[in-house]
């Protein structure tokens, strides 16, 4: 519960569960009601943040409009959980007291997404005394496609200042919502922005211009050698030649506002063209050098579909696509190899000349005659 905390800022008991123990949503399927099968499988977690209130760890952070409480930690357990979580205090953020005061609806979808990526699966060891029917529900859920990470792989309300210091952000930055850092899983860093439909495109497009102003900011790392600021932060394969994007962002709209997220997709595109469009090369792929790989989503396709469903639109494509190949370049992969393999044959067919070649001047000279 701290590393989930840790991570979310604030969550609800359910969302605490369903991340750290998703086996028990299986375990209590059986219940007659909604509100019954989420009062049985989060008893031990509601028991739990009970007493880690007791002992200062943990504190209410008001409601969802649904209702469910909303739980955050205290100075002490946001320490706790930087030990937990192996990160340092000073990258833990702030304790988010006073977010659920109007009833917490970003940080909720913000959750929601963070747990729609994670795709948290059943431990099956502790199901092995649970009915048949309920080890099966919970083994196919496990043999569903994977999620992205662990839960330290994602951060939240991360500060991306275009002046001043990581700690102390000056004017012009950004905040991401989610930071997500899975470099096992193909992903070695996506920022994460998440709309419940409440803004305009020109709204949206001036945050990513916020970020375009981070990405560009250079600082002297430790070793005196002049950066981007975010590669002080964050280890990212450099890029090849001729080839190196900003990091991606990925915006997921979650339907609860009065704007239409097709819309607002359609005009911020054009309104941040000038931050995303590629340069086009003669082998059909492009060339994203200094600029932002822009992606979304919808969180109920997410959900639905998961990160390697093609639900995911690229700025600059006109087809959906899964996570990884959204975020890369999969084009430029293609013609890389394609150049690496002719070059493979012009090799082989250059020292097969030459064994030619030295072939011929041995019978000419009568060698082994």
């Amino acid at each position: 519960m701290l590393r989930v905390l840790g991570a979310l800022k604030v969550a609800t008991a359910d969302q605490i569960q369903r991340i750290g123990a998703p086996h028990l949503a299986f375990r209590h399927a059986d219940k007659e009601t909604p509100s019954k099968r989420k009062q049985a499988r989060t008893a031990s977690h509601t028991a739990a943040l009970s007493d880690m209130r007791r002992h200062g760890l943990v504190e209410n952070g008001g409601s969802t409009e649904t209702g469910d409480r909303l739980r955050n930690l205290t100075p002490k357990g946001l320490q706790a959980a930087s030990y937990e979580l192996q990160r340092p205090v000073t990258e833990m953020g702030s304790t988010a007291r006073g977010a659920g005061s109007s009833g917490a609806l970003h940080p909720m979808a913000v959750n929601e997404t963070v747990i729609a990526l994670l795709r948290p699966k059943p431990d099956l060891a502790r199901l092995t005394v649970d009915p048949p029917h309920v080890q099966a529900a919970a083994q196919a859920a496990a043999d569903g496609p994977d999620g992205i990470g662990t839960i330290a792989s994602y951060w939240t309300e991360v500060p991306l200042p275009a002046t001043g210091t990581w700690n102390a952000p000056g004017k012009g930055g950004a905040q991401a919502d989610i930071v997500l850092t899975a470099p096992q899983d193909g992903v070695p860093l996506l920022f994460i922005e998440v709309d419940n439909c409440h803004e305009t495109a020109e709204e949206l497009a001036g945050k990513l211009e916020k970020y375009a102003r981070f990405f560009r900011r250079k600082v002297k790392d430790t070793d005196g050698t002049e950066r981007p600021m975010w590669r002080t932060r964050w280890t990212v394969p450099e890029g090849r030649y001729g080839d190196v994007p900003h990091p991606p962002v990925l915006l997921v709209f979650n339907r609860i506002g009065e704007r239409n997220p097709t819309h607002t997709i359609a005009r911020l595109r054009e309104l941040t063209r000038h931050l995303w469009q590629g340069e086009r090369q003669r082998g059909g792929h492009h060339l994203y050098d200094g600029k932002i790989p822009i992606v979304a989503v919808a969180l109920e396709n997410l959900r639905a579909h998961e990160p390697a469903g093609p639900v995911f639109l690229r700025f600059g494509r006109d087809h959906l696509e899964p996570l990884l190949e959204a975020i890369g370049n999969p084009r430029r992969e293609a013609a890389d190899a394609r150049e690496e393999a002719e070059a493979e044959v012009r090799w082989a067919e250059f020292q097969a000349r030459v064994r030619r070649a030295a072939q011929e001047q041995a019978a000419g000279c009568g060698v082994g005659a």
